[in-house]
């Protein structure tokens, strides 16, 4: 499994072109290859970018609990597809991002790529740099997900 760190700060260019950041690349395992999925977040205004073999462990979880044929279940998936698309890295280490995507979320000239554990995360650099949380306000968020009293509260 690939594990993204850091925050890279990038331009897009007139086609949509992003070149991908080489310590990215350094982090990305054999497994994943040079295959992406890109959709727009569920929670967030950002697309998130998944190594095709991170994506298709999240697709088995959705299927995993998802009926199709339940009407409900038939929406959740409609729009969870709605405006994903796949990809590989061009010859030069760039990624083409639809520019129906880069539209969905307000990405002009320049975004911030963000390692999120076993995804990339990509925002518009100006949303990026105003989501900043306080000090304290980590630290207590920090707190409250992760402070365990005594070793009996982990769950």
């Amino acid at each position: 499994m690939t594990t993204f760190v850091g925050d890279y700060p990038v331009k897009v260019d007139a086609k949509g072109r992003v070149l991908f950041p080489s310590a990215f690349k350094k982090q990305l395992n054999e497994a994943a290859g040079n295959r992406f999925v890109v959709k727009k977040d569920i929670f967030e205004n950002c697309l998130i970018l998944y190594p095709y073999d991170e994506w298709e462990r999240q697709v088995k979880i959705i299927r995993s609990r998802i009926n199709p044929y339940k009407k409900e279940h038939a929406k959740f998936l409609r729009e969870f597809y709605k405006g994903t698309a796949e990809f590989s890295l061009d010859s030069n280490g760039r990624i083409l991002f639809p520019k129906r995507l880069l539209e969905l979320v307000d990405i002009t000239k320049e975004i911030v790529m963000a390692g999120q554990d076993d995804k990339i995360e990509i925002w518009d650099k100006a949303v990026y740099d105003s989501q900043s949380m306080g000090e304290d306000d980590f630290a207590d968020l920090a707190e409250k997900l992760l402070g365990f009293d005594t070793v009996n509260d982990v769950e």
